[in-house]
Protein backbone atom coordinates (compact mmCIF):
# COMPACT_ATOMS: atom_id res chain seq x y z
CA UNK A 1 0.00 0.00 0.00
CA UNK A 2 1.27 3.63 -0.91
CA UNK A 3 0.72 6.30 1.22
CA UNK A 4 0.90 9.51 -0.83
CA UNK A 5 2.23 12.79 0.60
CA UNK A 6 3.74 15.82 -0.44
CA UNK A 7 6.57 17.61 -0.40
CA UNK A 8 5.41 20.27 1.97
CA UNK A 9 6.96 20.53 5.85
CA UNK A 10 3.59 21.26 7.32
CA UNK A 11 1.82 18.19 5.49
CA UNK A 12 0.40 14.93 7.75
CA UNK A 13 0.53 10.82 6.69
CA UNK A 14 -3.03 9.74 7.80
CA UNK A 15 -3.88 6.39 8.37
CA UNK A 16 -7.63 5.62 7.77
CA UNK A 17 -8.60 3.93 11.17
CA UNK A 18 -12.29 3.04 9.83
CA UNK A 19 -11.50 -0.13 7.98
CA UNK A 20 -9.00 -1.20 10.46
CA UNK A 21 -11.90 -1.21 13.17
CA UNK A 22 -14.25 -2.95 11.18
CA UNK A 23 -11.77 -5.58 10.14
CA UNK A 24 -10.90 -5.84 13.84
CA UNK A 25 -14.72 -6.43 15.21
CA UNK A 26 -15.15 -8.81 12.14
CA UNK A 27 -12.52 -11.10 13.40
CA UNK A 28 -13.58 -10.85 16.77
CA UNK A 29 -17.47 -11.55 16.10
CA UNK A 30 -15.71 -14.46 13.84
CA UNK A 31 -14.20 -16.05 16.74
CA UNK A 32 -17.23 -15.51 19.54
CA UNK A 33 -19.58 -17.30 16.96
CA UNK A 34 -17.17 -20.17 15.65
CA UNK A 35 -16.17 -20.95 19.66
CA UNK A 36 -17.62 -24.09 20.90
CA UNK A 37 -17.38 -25.78 24.41
CA UNK A 38 -16.57 -29.15 24.87
CA UNK A 39 -17.41 -30.73 28.03
CA UNK A 40 -14.38 -32.44 29.62
CA UNK A 41 -13.79 -36.08 28.83
CA UNK A 42 -12.67 -38.55 31.48
CA UNK A 43 -13.01 -36.72 34.37
CA UNK A 44 -13.79 -39.39 36.78
CA UNK A 45 -14.21 -39.07 40.42
CA UNK A 46 -12.06 -42.55 41.60
CA UNK A 47 -11.30 -43.10 44.98
CA UNK A 48 -7.77 -45.47 44.91
CA UNK A 49 -7.53 -48.22 47.74
CA UNK A 50 -5.95 -46.80 50.59
CA UNK A 51 -2.29 -48.39 51.78
CA UNK A 52 -3.32 -49.29 55.26
CA UNK A 53 -6.85 -50.07 55.93
CA UNK A 54 -9.11 -46.98 58.01
CA UNK A 55 -9.66 -47.74 61.65
CA UNK A 56 -13.15 -47.46 63.07
CA UNK A 57 -16.78 -48.21 62.79
CA UNK A 58 -18.31 -47.55 59.65
CA UNK A 59 -21.06 -45.17 58.98
CA UNK A 60 -24.64 -46.90 58.86
CA UNK A 61 -26.24 -44.78 57.13
CA UNK A 62 -23.33 -44.65 54.12
CA UNK A 63 -24.90 -47.14 51.18
CA UNK A 64 -22.71 -50.33 50.59
CA UNK A 65 -20.72 -50.13 46.84
CA UNK A 66 -22.00 -52.01 44.45
CA UNK A 67 -19.37 -54.24 43.69
CA UNK A 68 -18.37 -55.15 40.27
CA UNK A 69 -16.26 -57.83 39.72
CA UNK A 70 -14.63 -58.23 36.08
CA UNK A 71 -12.65 -62.16 35.71
CA UNK A 72 -10.04 -62.56 32.67
CA UNK A 73 -7.92 -65.14 30.96
CA UNK A 74 -4.50 -66.02 31.63
CA UNK A 75 -4.18 -63.92 28.07
CA UNK A 76 -5.60 -60.36 30.13
CA UNK A 77 -8.95 -60.86 28.03
CA UNK A 78 -12.61 -59.94 29.44
CA UNK A 79 -14.45 -63.43 30.56
CA UNK A 80 -16.73 -62.42 32.52
CA UNK A 81 -18.35 -59.28 34.37
CA UNK A 82 -20.31 -59.76 38.04
CA UNK A 83 -22.51 -57.69 39.75
CA UNK A 84 -23.65 -59.10 42.94
CA UNK A 85 -25.39 -62.09 41.95
CA UNK A 86 -25.49 -61.02 38.14
CA UNK A 87 -23.70 -62.60 35.07
CA UNK A 88 -23.25 -60.05 32.63
CA UNK A 89 -21.25 -62.16 29.96
CA UNK A 90 -18.90 -59.42 28.63
CA UNK A 91 -21.81 -57.16 28.00
CA UNK A 92 -20.84 -53.31 29.02
CA UNK A 93 -24.37 -52.59 27.43
CA UNK A 94 -25.93 -54.59 30.13
CA UNK A 95 -24.17 -53.52 33.10
CA UNK A 96 -24.95 -49.87 31.92
CA UNK A 97 -28.61 -51.19 31.90
CA UNK A 98 -28.86 -52.27 35.00
CA UNK A 99 -26.63 -49.07 36.28
CA UNK A 100 -29.43 -46.89 35.03
CA UNK A 101 -32.00 -49.27 36.45
CA UNK A 102 -30.70 -48.92 39.65
CA UNK A 103 -30.00 -45.01 39.45
CA UNK A 104 -33.86 -44.48 38.84
CA UNK A 105 -35.25 -45.87 35.59
CA UNK A 106 -34.14 -45.97 32.10
CA UNK A 107 -36.07 -43.24 31.09
CA UNK A 108 -35.55 -40.88 33.65
CA UNK A 109 -33.85 -37.95 32.81
CA UNK A 110 -31.06 -38.09 35.57
CA UNK A 111 -30.19 -40.16 38.31
CA UNK A 112 -31.97 -39.65 41.74
CA UNK A 113 -30.20 -41.86 43.90
CA UNK A 114 -26.84 -42.00 41.95
CA UNK A 115 -25.02 -39.02 43.41
CA UNK A 116 -25.30 -41.64 46.85
CA UNK A 117 -23.94 -44.76 45.50
CA UNK A 118 -20.52 -46.14 45.01
CA UNK A 119 -18.94 -48.54 42.90
CA UNK A 120 -16.10 -51.09 43.45
CA UNK A 121 -14.04 -52.27 40.56
CA UNK A 122 -12.88 -55.67 41.39
CA UNK A 123 -10.46 -56.74 38.37
CA UNK A 124 -8.22 -60.04 38.28
CA UNK A 125 -4.46 -59.22 38.33
CA UNK A 126 -3.97 -59.77 34.82
CA UNK A 127 -7.05 -57.98 32.65
CA UNK A 128 -6.03 -55.75 30.41
CA UNK A 129 -6.76 -51.84 31.06
CA UNK A 130 -8.95 -51.14 28.17
CA UNK A 131 -11.69 -53.38 30.13
CA UNK A 132 -11.31 -51.61 33.34
CA UNK A 133 -12.23 -48.23 31.23
CA UNK A 134 -15.37 -49.67 29.59
CA UNK A 135 -16.49 -50.42 32.98
CA UNK A 136 -16.05 -47.55 34.29
CA UNK A 137 -17.63 -46.03 31.51
CA UNK A 138 -20.74 -47.91 31.67
CA UNK A 139 -21.12 -47.20 35.03
CA UNK A 140 -20.49 -43.37 34.92
CA UNK A 141 -23.22 -42.26 32.21
CA UNK A 142 -24.46 -42.88 28.75
CA UNK A 143 -25.06 -40.03 26.26
CA UNK A 144 -28.27 -39.13 24.86
CA UNK A 145 -29.61 -36.17 22.29
CA UNK A 146 -31.41 -33.17 23.75
CA UNK A 147 -34.58 -32.02 21.85
CA UNK A 148 -32.44 -30.21 19.54
CA UNK A 149 -30.64 -33.23 18.51
CA UNK A 150 -27.40 -32.48 20.14
CA UNK A 151 -25.70 -34.96 22.27
CA UNK A 152 -26.01 -34.75 26.00
CA UNK A 153 -23.95 -36.71 28.95
CA UNK A 154 -26.34 -37.93 31.53
CA UNK A 155 -23.69 -38.89 34.90
CA UNK A 156 -24.62 -41.67 36.66
CA UNK A 157 -22.48 -43.12 39.12
CA UNK A 158 -19.52 -40.55 40.56
CA UNK A 159 -18.22 -42.11 42.92
CA UNK A 160 -15.76 -45.01 41.89
CA UNK A 161 -13.37 -46.69 43.97
CA UNK A 162 -10.81 -50.07 43.11
CA UNK A 163 -10.42 -52.96 44.78
CA UNK A 164 -6.77 -53.76 45.84
CA UNK A 165 -5.49 -56.08 43.35
CA UNK A 166 -4.79 -60.01 44.48
CA UNK A 167 -1.57 -61.40 42.66
CA UNK A 168 -2.68 -64.95 40.95
CA UNK A 169 -1.92 -67.97 43.33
Amino acid sequence: MKVRHSQRKGSKIELQMTPMIDIVFQLLVFFIMTFKIVTPEGDFNIKMPLAAPARGQPDPDMIPPIRVRLESHASGNLANIKMGEQNFQKSFDSLNNEIREMAGGKNAAGPSEASAMEVEIDADYNLQFEYVIETITAVSGYVTKDPEGRPKIVKLIEKIKFAPLQKPQ
